[in-house]
């Protein structure tokens, strides 16, 4: 318990000394600018980039009559979409380039697949 002689008088005008803020709430803005992306990555960019990768795998897999025509086409038009991929990442939306180059890359599994399971159940490879 403090001394009635150091206790503030009310009366008097006493007001508690100013608090310095912590830094966790800062009330003035950076002294540094905030850069922001141009352009975020959002959810319907990945999903409009998988929807035309799908799309474009898929046209250019009806190009092949058989099993290495599929797997040609398909290696084929994945290149092309995965340099239009490259391309966004450097200068354009890189959440359509992430869709493009996530559905491309499991375009490129299924084919695979075909192809070892086709070369298992002929025992002749099927690329050549």
């Amino acid at each position: 318990m403090t001394h009635p002689a150091f206790r503030p008088d009310p009366a008097a005008g006493v007001r508690p000394l100013p608090r310095t803020p912590s830094g966790l709430f800062p009330s003035a803005p950076p002294s540094r600018p905030a850069y922001r992306e141009p352009h975020p990555v959002t959810g319907s960019g990945v999903a409009a980039g998988a929807a035309m990768a799908a799309a474009w795998l898929v046209l250019f897999a009806l190009l092949g009559a058989d099993v290495t025509g599929y797997a040609r086409w398909t290696l084929f038009a994945g290149t092309i979409a995965w340099l239009a991929a490259f391309l966004l990442v450097r200068s354009g939306d890189r959440g359509v380039a992430t869709g493009i180059a996530i559905v491309t890359s499991g375009g490129w599994s299924i084919a695979a697949t075909v192809v070892a399971t086709r070369w298992v159940g002929s025992g002749d490879w099927p690329l050549w």
